[in-house]
């Protein structure tokens, strides 16, 4: 049976903020999961952004806090990875989907090669990072 590494070990640093990405790692801090809602459309978009992917515009923008349970949506196995990842594959990477109609990427935690399928219920795995952030992750729910 074929390990599947959960790259927790791995070495990682929160990626440099922009202003319009600030309030979702700052949200993390807290292990909270924060999505942009644009109120003039009332949708959801991710990833963060400087504008609504609908209208184009800034104003309508707000974050909000969601769950962040779904499911998986698609996977694959990582089996080459660039620095840092290299030699620690292979490892799931898996967009997961939300109810509130987003669909997010990242890694997974404690998934073996035998549960991980389409439609898995997932929830999010907060791995800490330095200077108090956390990296969203996915687990089962």
């Amino acid at each position: 049976m074929e390990t599947i590494n959960d790259t927790l070990h791995i070495e990682r640093t929160a990626p440099q903020s922009r202003s319009y990405s600030e309030p979702f790692w700052n949200g993390t801090k807290d292990k909270k999961l924060l999505v942009q809602y644009d109120t003039e459309v009332g949708k959801y978009q991710w990833y963060p952004r400087a504008t609504s992917r609908f209208t184009g515009k800034h104003s309508k923008l707000e974050w909000r806090e969601v769950k962040g349970e779904g499911e998986v949506y698609s996977f694959t196995i990582v089996r080459r990875a660039r620095p840092p990842f290299r030699d620690h594959e292979p490892f799931f990477l898996a967009v997961v989907e939300l109810p509130e109609g987003v669909q997010i990427m990242g890694n997974t935690v404690g998934i073996t090669k035998e549960e991980m399928k389409i439609g898995l219920k997932v929830k999010p795995y907060w791995h800490p990072l330095p200077d108090g952030f956390h990296m969203l992750m996915w687990q089962k729910a």
